[in-house]
């Protein structure tokens, strides 16, 4: 049977959707994701529409919509979607089961984006970018989220050294920078999220491509070009 990418990454999240769910809380709260809103902030201003793409159990999605922005989380697992479900209240908060390289939005229908650890497991990370950019209205943001070197969920992309097909892509943050100059967006800040092992006095001031290196996660925050 021929290798079906979608639905072996889909497989993979439906099973770590308990898990995922009793993590969300703390990584969003205190722990590698903890500083992902308050970056939106700067740039984004509440009241705006977000779309938050492979949003997962819907943590971040919550907490978007408690800051006072209107969002839409996708997510191609639907055990994952039905535990985001759990989470609307009196937010102006949905989700949606879906694949984030094909959503069923207008051209330009939000203000920004938000897609953490998320682009790496689509079979085309720049079909990922472009429908990015197809859904967001011109100079509108995404805040991007890219694993790191360090992070130790690359280890679901291992298989691709014996010749088989791995859900995860290797995509690197300098080249995730790169490939989003190219199809359309401007890079208009970013941020490194070290493992606890790295200590940031002495890693802030490495050229950027050190600090990459040393990252479990570094966010950017993207501008549409037009």
């Amino acid at each position: 049977m021929a290798y079906n990418w979608h639905d072996e990454s889909q497989a993979k999240w439906n099973e770590m959707a308990d898990y995922w769910n009793q993590s969300s809380e703390s990584m969003w709260e205190k722990g590698s994701r903890k500083d992902i809103i308050p970056f939106i902030k700067r740039f984004v201003h509440p009241g705006s529409s977000i779309c938050d793409l492979g949003c997962g159990d819907g943590y971040g999605s919550l907490l978007l919509a408690a800051s006072g922005y209107s969002v839409v989380g996708i997510d191609f697992a639907d055990e994952m979607i039905q535990k985001a479900k759990l989470r609307i209240k009196d937010y102006d908060l949905a989700f949606i089961h879906g694949s984030m390289t094909d959503t069923p939005f207008a051209n330009e229908e939000f203000d920004a984006v938000m897609a953490i650890n998320s682009i790496e497991w689509n079979e085309s990370p720049l079909h990922a970018l472009t429908e990015m950019a197809r859904i967001t209205k011109p100079k509108g943001y995404a805040c991007v989220g890219i694993l790191g070197p360090t992070a130790a969920p690359r280890v679901n992309s291992y298989d691709r050294l014996y010749g088989k097909p791995a859900v995860c892509h290797t995509i690197m943050p300098w080249e995730f920078s790169q490939l989003a100059k190219e199809n359309g967006w401007i890079v208009a800040d970013q941020f490194p999220v070290y493992k606890r092992e790295v200590e940031s006095e002495w890693a802030d001031p490495l050229p950027p491509i050190l600090q990459q290196a040393l990252s479990f996660m570094w966010v950017f925050m993207l501008q549409k070009n037009s």
